[in-house]
């Protein structure tokens, strides 16, 4: 029987293929942290092999995408939800892109709306960059609805993920070499400026870790990458304000040794208090 907590934790990872993060160790993170919610990206699985990775979470809604073994997002759960939604876009031009997900779901810290977003890479000058800006744009419209449910009588609301941008100079190593590249334009950084200063929301992790660089959650598989923790902090819990004051830890579980890690992403583990 699952413990009673007067908190929520909440875990997002980018596991760079559900399978291949159970064959590296993803099971034995998962028994020592016992994350509440877990919300995914990179999934890269139908439902039944997802089901078969996560048997502690009788829970799940997963979105995959229309190219197989591309994407996917989900959010596993040990208590029901009570509505699942698909789609950051009313016109549906990301339908089947496997990029978002959100559901509502009862917790400790009262009733919340929870979003699992991949945002994909792009590059300078590429359609691809262009699906990116127009995906920001979408989030721009589903956040600001959000934060407008959120508050004392309504729904408050976490959205989790990859979201593929460092948002300033502390969230990436190399900030000086990536300047004018996808990741880091000001065009990318522009749409977080926005959900901070102007929609409301917050940033729980740099909050807690204050105005240094990292802590990184990505890093390439190549090279020493890992090992000079020469990262990218480009996975993030954003909340509305009223969860945002229940934050009571938040980190990022960066493996003890490169042999150790599971995906090329670090989960980053919240508790939010009741």
């Amino acid at each position: 029987m699952p413990r009673a907590r007067k908190s929520l934790v909440v875990a997002t990872v980018n596991v760079n293929g559900v399978r291949a993060a159970v064959r590296r160790g993803m099971p034995s993170w998962l028994a020592s942290r016992r994350p509440d919610v877990l919300l995914l990206q990179e999934v890269r699985a139908p439902d039944e092999e997802l089901r078969t990775a996560l048997p502690d979470y009788p829970f799940l809604a997963h979105t995959e995408a229309a190219a197989k073994g591309r994407a996917g997002v989900a959010i596993a759960a040990r208590t029901e939800f009570s509505a699942v939604r698909t789609g950051v876009d009313p016109e549906g031009y990301f339908a089947t892109s496997g990029r978002w997900i959100e559901a509502d779901l009862d917790t400790a810290v009262g009733p919340l709306t929870l979003v699992s977003a991949y945002v994909h890479s792009g590059a300078v000058g590429t359609p691809q960059q262009d699906d990116k800006i127009r995906f920001l744009d979408a989030m721009d419209a589903r956040l600001a609805e959000l934060a407008a449910a959120a508050g004392p009588s309504g729904r408050e609301a976490l959205v989790a993920g990859d979201l593929n941008v460092g948002h300033t100079e502390n969230d990436i190593k190399n900030h000086k070499g990536n300047r004018g590249k996808a990741g880091f334009l000001e065009e990318e950084r522009a749409h977080f400026d926005h959900w901070f200063d102007e929609l409301g929301w917050v940033d729980v992790q740099r909050r807690a870790a204050g105005d240094v660089p990292g802590p990184y959650a990505w890093w390439s598989w190549r090279g020493q990458a890992f090992d000079n923790d020469s990262g990218w902090r480009i996975d993030y819990q954003l909340t509305t304000p009223g969860l945002a004051a229940r934050a009571a830890d938040v980190r990022t579980d960066r493996a003890p040794s490169y042999a150790e890690r599971w995906s090329d992403h670090a989960p980053v583990v919240a508790t939010y208090r009741a």
